[in-house]
């Protein structure tokens, strides 16, 4: 019996190549719909004791909760309009207070040995933790421009938002393109966690959606990723083409789909929408395509950043650290000199969409241009940026007011013509509550994508219960899934699956 286990073993260990309990592989096998069993996929996803009915109804219960306090604090009297609370000196107070914050919490981790590991400890660029951590404080800023009304910096904010949106395609495709998972079940999992919790709002306090611009911007990104993503596998593995043909072929046809919508009077299809998304949608028509160029690029990167910044040769490291962040900051420079320090939005917005990957790309070479930076992150920054979606969201109907047009006066005194220690205090009170209910906000809607995924998995019959799940995966350096974060699946613009400590083989040939 022991010997026909161990065969068993084998037999299943090499049908499945040893990889994660689920893959896009599984998902083709999924059984045919009948009745019946859609009625015991549902029993047995209502009976489930974890990610099942009572954790999803549990969730629900939560959201009304947050949805109850976001109407309260969205209709709070007494408040005074925004436009009243101008004030670049506490916008410039705030960051400063960050940056402290920043300082206090900066951690180092030593540079760790890839996969196999043995040989040069690996460079990673964009590590995960570092790319919560771009988020985190451009989002602290992105949330004070709007509270302390500081027009000058409409067009950093504006490179800020594209940021955002070139993230979408870049950690998505590099998702997509080691994963090759083009399932139903991730495709339901990001968009119900890009767009849950801003539906439910919108619909609740009833608000128009293009108030959460930002939230069809990432789901059309994501959407845009996979369909390109999945015309470069099909072209590889149905056509038999090598990898750098197809995709770039995919990446090809998706700019030319790009060109002919957005160069053309097709775009003013977005105006049955409404104007807001027709200015919106073009501020960032190239935005979600240069992040997919990048991740194409990323593993040649990789390869760059382990030959500047490895372990080798101590002169070669440093002089490429002084040469990448000259360039970095040239780039920046090229963009504020050109274009970032024009005052007139109206003559800024038409060249945004084309430059504004000058300053993204010169923040990433600056950031990353010596080995300890690429090892550092701030754990506070990094923190914020876990939860910018929601606090994007909820910004508008707790830390200001009435659709983010005013500012709610909690403490008494604290109105436009109050003390600025009493105004402050407000803004701590109210960013208390605020930030209190985006983080639940967050834990709810993962709590709630897990279930509905486990949902579509018992209707699909994709549920896993071989031999395969005993098998651990192979993990990287701390950014590959593992069954103990199963939450980070989903993430926003999060490159799942090893943001870029394991790229494709196949990219780096």
């Amino acid at each position: 019996r022991s010997a026909e286990m161990a065969h068993f073993l084998t037999m299943a260990l090499a049908s499945n190549n040893s990889t994660a309990a689920y893959s896009s592989k599984n998902a083709s096998k999924r059984r045919p719909f009948r009745p019946a069993i859609m009625v015991s996929a549902l029993k047995t996803w209502a009976t489930q004791e974890k990610n099942g009915l009572k954790d999803f109804a549990v969730a629900q219960c939560k959201v009304a909760v947050v949805l109850a306090v976001a109407h309260f604090g969205n209709t709070w009297e007494p408040s005074y309009p925004r436009n009243d609370n101008h004030n670049p000196s506490m916008f410039w107070l705030v960051n400063g207070l960050l940056a402290v914050a920043t300082f206090m919490t900066w951690t180092w981790k030593a540079s760790s040995a890839g996969r196999s590991g043995g040989g040069s400890p690996r460079v990673i660029m964009l590590g995960r933790e570092q790319t919560e951590e771009w988020k985190g404080w451009m989002q602290w800023a992105f949330i004070f421009y709007h509270y302390y009304r500081v027009y000058y910096v409409y067009n950093e904010i504006r490179v800020f938002v594209s940021a955002y949106v070139w993230m979408t395609g870049f950690g998505n495709f590099l998702y997509f393109d080691k994963k090759a998972d083009f399932s139903v079940e991730r495709f339901v999992s990001m968009i119900l966690r890009i767009n849950y919790f801003p539906l439910l709002l919108s619909l609740f306090l009833t608000v128009p959606l293009e108030l959460y611009y930002v939230v069809p911007l990432h789901t059309t990104g994501f959407v845009v990723t996979m369909i390109t993503c999945y015309l470069g596998y099909q072209m590889e593995h149905k056509l038999g083409w090598s990898y750098w043909k197809s995709r770039t072929f995919a990446m090809g046809m998706s700019l030319l789909a790009h060109v002919l919508f957005y160069e053309t009077p097709a775009v003013n299809f977005l105006l049955l929408f409404s104007k807001e998304y027709h200015f919106r949608f073009q501020s960032d028509k190239y935005s979600a395509w240069m992040g997919m160029a990048c991740g194409l690029l990323w593993g040649k990167i990789g390869e760059y950043m382990q030959w500047a910044h490895g372990f080798e040769n101590d002169q070669r490291r440093r002089i490429a650290s002084v040469v990448q962040f000259s360039v970095g900051v040239g780039l920046i420079a090229f963009w504020y000199c050109l274009f970032g320090h024009i005052q007139d939005k109206f003559a800024y917005n038409p060249v945004h969409p084309y430059v504004f990957v000058f300053a993204v790309i010169g923040f990433l070479l600056v950031r990353n241009s010596t080995r300890y930076l690429t090892e550092c992150h701030s754990s506070v920054l990094e923190f914020l940026g876990r939860h910018t979606l929601e606090t994007y969201v909820l910004q508008f109907h707790l830390f200001m007011s009435h659709n983010v047009q005013f500012i709610p006066i909690i403490i008494p005194g604290a109105d436009a013509n109050g003390s600025a220690t009493i105004r402050f205090c407000n803004m701590l009170l109210c960013g208390s509550v605020f930030l209190t209910m985006a983080v639940w906000a967050r834990k709810i809607t993962v709590a709630t994508q897990m279930s509905v995924v486990d949902l579509v998995k018992n209707l699909r019959g994709t549920v896993d219960t071989s031999i395969t799940a005993v098998v651990p995966q192979q993990t990287g350096e701390g950014n590959q899934l593992s069954d103990g974060k199963e939450e980070e699946v989903v993430e926003l613009t999060k490159l799942e699956g090893g943001m870029v400590n394991d790229i494709s083989s196949k990219s780096i040939d």
